[in-house]
C-alpha cells in the first residue's frame, strides 16, 4: 500500500493549512524548487495527489517533517533524510497563531496511539459500547477498534474499494456504521464477522455523505455535502434524503437533543437548522455575523446548541428557545479555526485546529471561563471528537496518523 501510504504523507500536511477560503481557492501547476530530494516528492507523491498539497501546507522544520513523515510512510532512512531537508528547505514554517495555554482548575490526562496502516488519516472517532475507540481509516478504506486498556488495535477492511470512510457511530448493538462519502453510502460493519451492509443512495444527487448520529429510536441521521440531511431506519433498511431550503449548503456537524431533534450546521453560510424526526421538514435559523461558517454541533443538557465557527475563531451558543444568540472569541484568536467539539454535561470541549499545536479547549458556560492544553503529537487537525458514557472524550488525531482519548478529571 505504498502509493496510499504516500497520498496520506502530504495530503494531510495540506490539510493542516486549509481554511474556508483555500478550499475555493483554484489549483494551479505547482513546479518544485530544484534541489536534492526535488525528484522523489515528484515522482513518488504525485502518483497519489498534486503538489499544491505541499505548497499549501503549513511547513515544517526538518525534525517536524521527519516525524510527520514517519506517522505516514515508511521510508528508508537515507530517503528519509533527503526528504525531510528538502521539504525543510523550500516548504519551511510559515507564520503561524501560537497555542495559546490558559490555566484552569480541571485536570486531563491525553493518551494517544498511533493507527496500524500508515497514511491512513484518522478522520472521525467514536465510542463502542465496550469502552473501545472506533477511527474511519479515510485513505486506507478501513474502520479501526483500539482497546485503550491493553493498547490492541485493529484495522477492517471495508467491502467497497475508495469508500472514503469519513464519520461513524456505534449503534446499541455494537454495530459500527459509517458514512462512504467516496461512494455514495452509508454502511454498517459488524466487528463480531467483519460483514460490511451497505445502503446506497436513493437519489443521484446525493452526494457526500458526511457525519452519523443516532437518535433515541433507533433511527441514524447523516449530512450530505450536497445540500441534503438524510435518514436511515434500520429495521426497515429505508433511505431517505431530503434537500436544505437554501440552495448551496454544505451540511456538515450533527447532533440529536434530548427531543429527539436532529440540529446541524452549515459550513457554507452563517445557518444551522434542525430537522423535523416525522417529516423531515427542514427549519433554518440564521446566525448574525454573515461571516460566520459553524463546522461543527454539541449539545448539552439544556438542548442548548453549540458550535465551533472556524471562520472567525469564535465558539457559538444558540438557544432553540429564545433564537438567541451568543458567541465568544477563542483563546487562539481569529486564525485558530475551531473544529471538533463535543459536550460532556454542561461542559463544552473544542479543538483549535489552526493554531500549532492544536489545542483542547474547555468551556464552562456557568462561568463562561476557557481552560487549554496542548495535544502532545500536535493534532495535525482534531477535526471531530465525541463523548464517552463516561465523560471522557476521544478524539482522531488527522495529521499526525493518531487516535486519542482524553481522561478528564485525571492529572
Amino acid at each position: 500500500m505504498l502509493n496510499g501510504r504516500l497520498f496520506g504523507l502530504v495530503a494531510a500536511l495540506a490539510c493542516a493549512a486549509t481554511s474556508a477560503g483555500a478550499q475555493g481557492q483554484q489549483r494551479q501547476r505547482i513546479e518544485l524548487p530544484d534541489g536534492d530530494g526535488r525528484q522523489i516528492v515528484q515522482v513518488l507523491c504525485t502518483q497519489c495527489h498534486t503538489l499544491n498539497n505541499v505548497a499549501n501546507s503549513g511547513g515544517y522544520t526538518r525534525d517536524g517533517w521527519r516525524e510527520l513523515i514517519r506517522s505516514m510512510v515508511s521510508m528508508r532512512e537515507a530517503r528519509e533524510d533527503t526528504v525531510a531537508a528538502y521539504l525543510a528547505t523550500h516548504f519551511p514554517v510559515k507564520p503561524r497563531p501560537e497555542a495559546v495555554l490558559v490555566p484552569g482548575d480541571a485536570t486531563v490526562v491525553i493518551r494517544e496511539w498511533m493507527v496500524p496502516t500508515l497514511g491512513s488519516r484518522p478522520h472521525d472517532p467514536a465510542p463502542g459500547p465496550d469502552g473501545s475507540i472506533w477511527w474511519t481509516g479515510q485513505y486506507a478504506n478501513v474502520l479501526g477498534r483500539l482497546d485503550p486498556k491493553t493498547g490492541a488495535l485493529r484495522e477492517y477492511l471495508l467491502k467497497t474499494p475508495d469508500s472514503g470512510p469519513h464519520g461513524l457511530i456505534a449503534d446499541k448493538a455494537g454495530n459500527i456504521w459509517y458514512t462512504g462519502q467516496g461512494k455514495r453510502h452509508v454502511g454498517k460493519l459488524d466487528p463480531l464477522t467483519g460483514e460490511v451492509t451497505e445502503y446506497q443512495m436513493p437519489d443521484t444527487a446525493a452526494r457526500g455523505p458526511h457525519t452519523p448520529i443516532f437518535d433515541q429510536k433507533g433511527n441514524l441521521w447523516f449530512t450530505l455535502q450536497s445540500g441534503m440531511v438524510g435518514r436511515i431506519v434500520p429495521s426497515t433498511g429505508e433511505v431517505r434524503v431530503v434537500r436544505t431550503p437554501t440552495a448551496r449548503t454544505y451540511p456538515y456537524g450533527i447532533a440529536v437533543n434530548s427531543q429527539g431533534i436532529p440540529w446541524y450546521v452549515d459550513f457554507r453560510g452563517n445557518r444551522i437548522g434542525s430537522v423535523d424526526p416525522e417529516t423531515m421538514a427542514i427549519r433554518e435559523y440564521t446566525l448574525p455575523d454573515t461571516g460566520a461558517r459553524p463546522r461543527r454541533i454539541a449539545i448539552t443538557p439544556d438542548d442548548v446548541v453549540w458550535y465551533t465557527d472556524y471562520a472567525r475563531g469564535y465558539l457559538g451558543r444558540f438557544d432553540p428557545k429564545t433564537g438567541a444568540v451568543r458567541e465568544w472569541p477563542s483563546p487562539g484568536g481569529r486564525q485558530s479555526r475551531p473544529y471538533g467539539i463535543a459536550a460532556t454535561g454542561n461542559i463544552v470541549w473544542y479543538s483549535e485546529s489552526g493554531v500549532r499545536p492544536n489545542t483542547l479547549v474547555r468551556f464552562d458556560p456557568a462561568t463562561e471561563k476557557f481552560q487549554t492544553w496542548t495535544i502532545p503529537s500536535g493534532g495535525g487537525i482534531v477535526r471531530h471528537m465525541m463523548a464517552t458514557p463516561d465523560g471522557n472524550l476521544v478524539l482522531a488525531l488527522s495529521g499526525v496518523n493518531r487516535v486519542a482519548l482524553v481522561e478528564v478529571g485525571k492529572d
